[in-house]
């Protein structure tokens, strides 16, 4: 049995200066794995006391994360400059320069949408289980179990892809690199695309196996990198590239090599790219048991680093379509890298190097902090009871202070989900859809139960009266591109052609109810249910009760 906290009797609240009341006195901590711990909240920092009094969690993590590396962090999870890399030529394919243009501007309004509404929620509530936490606090009761389990597995499936798709951009990223240092003499093959992407997985396990101290050291410095890259290369982009096209056929040249129509249809599969480059907004949720002051800084964090991405996304894209000459030519480029061409088009054979080099660097910040957030899913997800052996992913290492064991199972995941692209590209290409499409669905749920059920009380940072419109059309505009990704990005369609974002869903749906038939339904009642504490309380309006002891209504 997974107890809430227990409050000792004779608590009381404490007021702190900004309104937020914080218990002080002793709660019983009761962990997966059936120990029990009396902590005292006085002697906690404020955040590891709400985690504690408010959220019914054990503190595990140091609370290492400030300011700049949270904001560098939520900026690292995006990588504008390697992920536009990575996905350009997905607009190119569906409808030419005008397609990455606008459907950048146009995806990344509704991009933004979720993100505020995902930040919004993140403030409320500020634990390492992120969204799949929310449900507990935003649907009724009876709801709880069968929603919280369908949103965990849903975002642990885009979570997954997400790195699997990221690692596979970086390998291809160095080995066109490579291919531009021999003057292209060196072939590049799936199979060797495959295994360089095992080894860069295994790389990012190893990084992920040092402390939180050490991530942080190297999250902070990597947002003003990134920076300099993007602007550097756009200014150098625009003052080597001999001939540029004209404004008219960047912002209006409609050129689809899908086989759709009309080809106004095809233009819309372009949004693929400003969707897989703005997602995965809750990663920045997952380390907030490392951030001090997380209801305040991570929302913040997601919120800025989000709306950098699309506004230098937009601008960023405008520059390629300006430089990158004949598109047909860099789309069949032999390094299978068309914006690294671009660079060695415009920039020589030194300037194609060090950019894509740098893309590469980029990419792997982005593999680092998405396998943290995918270890802490892990290690949250463990914690409730929702993924097998529970009890082994919530393991914390006493050296590094790290779930190791949920680090290293997420590796393996990322490689095998990798593999199917020896039998198919097209089948990598469904590997970047499902992640987007799984990762958006996972925020949309607890946004519909915010929106549907009225229980939600705001964090520090919210919306206000903006909110439901903010959240109506995250919702609207999930629904809308999600049965864009379903479909064949080519026609006619055949067996190397298809889409198998559908069969990735579809797998992962069927795994998580015969796991739910099994051995789920029998102990799993959803998340940690609130204490009833005095712990913090965003509305002064609606104090709770100091001296009340209550159990968690769930079993582990």
């Amino acid at each position: 049995m997974a107890d809430a906290p227990e409050v000792a009797p004779g608590t009381a609240p404490e007021v702190h200066h900004d309104g937020r009341k914080k218990s002080v006195g002793l709660v019983e901590i009761h962990t997966p794995g059936g120990q029990t711990k009396r902590v005292n909240l006085e002697e906690m920092s404020d955040a590891d006391a709400q985690l504690a009094a408010q959220f019914g969690y054990n503190p595990v993590f140091k609370r290492e994360f400030g300011y700049l590396s949270t904001f560098s962090f939520a900026v690292s999870i995006s990588g504008l400059f390697s992920t536009i890399m990575t996905t350009f030529s997905f607009p190119l394919y569906a409808g030419g320069s005008a397609s990455a243009v606008w459907c950048w501007l146009i995806s990344g309004a509704g991009c933004m949408c979720i993100a505020l509404s995902v930040a919004e929620l993140v403030s409320a509530y500020p634990t390492s289980g992120g969204l799949y936490f929310t449900i507990s606090r935003l649907a009724p009761k009876d709801w709880v179990p069968s929603l919280s389990w369908v949103t965990g597995w849903i975002n642990l499936l885009g979570q997954v892809a997400g790195v699997a798709s990221s690692e596979y951009g970086a390998a291809q990223m160095l080995l066109a690199a490579v291919s531009i240092g021999s003057d292209f003499t060196f072939e590049i093959t799936t199979n060797k695309t495959i295994g360089v992407m095992a080894a860069l997985t295994v790389l990012t396990g190893l990084v992920n196996s040092m402390s939180t101290y050490w991530m942080e050291k190297m999250t902070k410095s990597y947002v003003i990198f990134h920076v300099l890259v993007l602007v550097s290369c756009a200014i150098a982009l625009l003052a080597k590239t001999e001939n540029k096209h004209t404004a008219t056929y960047v912002f209006t040249d409609v050129d689809s090599t899908s086989g759709w129509t009309p080809v106004g249809f095809s233009f819309l599969f372009g949004f693929l790219s400003v969707s897989w480059t703005m997602t995965d907004y809750d990663a920045t949720a997952h380390i907030t048991e490392e951030i001090s002051e997380p209801e305040v800084k991570a929302p913040w964090a997601i919120s800025m680093a989000m709306l950098f991405t699309y506004i230098a996304g937009f601008l960023f894209n405008i520059v390629l379509c300006f430089c990158m000459g004949d598109p047909a030519e860099i789309l069949a480029s032999p390094i299978f890298q068309p914006v690294a061409q671009l660079y060695y088009n415009s920039l020589g054979k030194a300037g194609g190097i060090f950019y894509t080099v740098c893309g590469f660097i980029i990419i792997k910040f982005v593999c680092f902090t998405a396998m943290q957030a995918l270890g802490r899913t892990v290690f949250a997800f463990s914690r409730d009871g929702l993924l097998p052996a529970s009890k082994v992913w919530t393991n914390i290492n006493g050296v590094t202070g790290t779930p190791l064991y949920a680090v290293w199972v997420s590796v393996i995941c990322c490689i095998v989900i990798n593999l199917i692209g020896l039998g198919s590209y097209a089948a990598i290409s469904g590997v970047f859809n499902i992640c987007a499409i799984a990762l958006d669905w996972s925020y949309i749920i607890p946004i519909v139960c915010k929106l549907l059920f009225n229980k939600f009380e705001p964090g520090p940072w919210h919306m206000g009266k903006f909110s439901f419109w903010v959240n109506l059309w995250a919702c609207v505009w999930t629904f809308f591109v999600t049965i864009i990704f379903l479909l064949p990005t080519v026609r006619p369609v055949a067996a190397d052609t298809m889409n198998y974002a559908s069969v990735f869903l579809v797998f992962i749906l069927l795994c998580s109810l015969v796991f739910w038939y099994i051995s789920g339904k029998k102990y799993y009642t959803g998340p940690i249910v609130e204490a009833q504490t005095g712990g913090y309380n965003s509305d002064e309006n609606s104090p709770r009760p100091a001296e009340m002891e209550t159990k968690a209504e769930k079993e582990i």
